[in-house]
């Protein structure tokens, strides 16, 4: 919950969004121009943000600029210019990088106000924001030709890595790698399917299935015949 001091924060995010809605209309104009386009769908996109280590208390801030999907300026926090990729966005950057005032300022809110704030997010919203479930695994095979998948469900974040491993080392070729797919509960779940038609059965020790998720040590779940869940020879 916000407390007395931010009771204005809707209302004044209200205001810089409508805002952002003319600046907005007025970059569209401006690039169809630049582009030569009369008409048609263009799509004007702005990211930006900051990113705080709680350990080093390194600060790093970002904005960038994209028209019709393709990169068209950035900001370099570094050398405090602008970056631009394509001759149309030359102008731009020759224009920005000459308003110091502007360019102060923008590092003084990615620096300091950004982070100030990630920090505040990070406090009110702790209890979900760092919340951590950890998954079941399950090792699933159909049939005895069938790859065996590693099945991890109900984990959160959706932050994840799972992957086989093979005498420790990871393994790419003969990997399947699913999506992270949400579940009704507010987790996730995730397989990664390993083709063991070639692997000799005195082998599959040599094999495991690796789970990482931030702050937990890793799940490793062993490959084995016994510990593998199938439907084979049921009708």
């Amino acid at each position: 919950m916000l407390n007395a001091t931010d009771s204005q924060f809707w209302e004044r995010n209200t205001q810089r969004a409508l805002g952002s809605q003319q600046v907005f209309k007025n970059d569209m104009e401006i690039l169809k121009e630049r582009f030569n386009q009369t008409g048609g769908l263009h799509i004007v996109q702005r990211m930006s943000g900051c990113e705080w280590d709680d350990e080093t208390g390194e600060v790093k801030g970002y904005e960038q600029h994209g028209y019709d999907g393709e990169d068209f300026i950035s900001w370099d926090m570094e050398t405090e210019t602008w970056i631009a990729p394509t001759s149309q966005s030359v102008i731009t950057k020759l224009k920005w990088d000459q308003e110091k005032a502007l360019l102060a300022q923008r590092k003084n809110y990615y620096t300091q106000v950004c982070p100030s704030w990630l920090k505040k997010y990070l406090e009110q919203g702790r209890s979900s924001l760092l919340r951590t479930e950890l998954p079941r695994i399950s090792l699933l095979q159909k049939s005895p030709s069938s790859p065996v998948s590693c099945h991890a469900t109900g984990f959160f974040p959706d932050s994840v890595m799972l992957f086989w491993r093979k005498d420790g080392e990871e393994l790419h070729e003969d990997v399947d790698l699913g999506e992270v797919l949400p579940n009704h509960d507010g987790t996730f779940q995730m397989s990664a399917d390993l083709n063991v038609s070639s692997i000799s059965p005195e082998d599959w020790r040599r094999y495991d299935c690796v789970f990482q998720i931030s702050g937990v040590e890793d799940i490793i779940t062993k490959l084995d015949k016994d510990s593998v869940e199938s439907n084979r020879g049921e009708t």
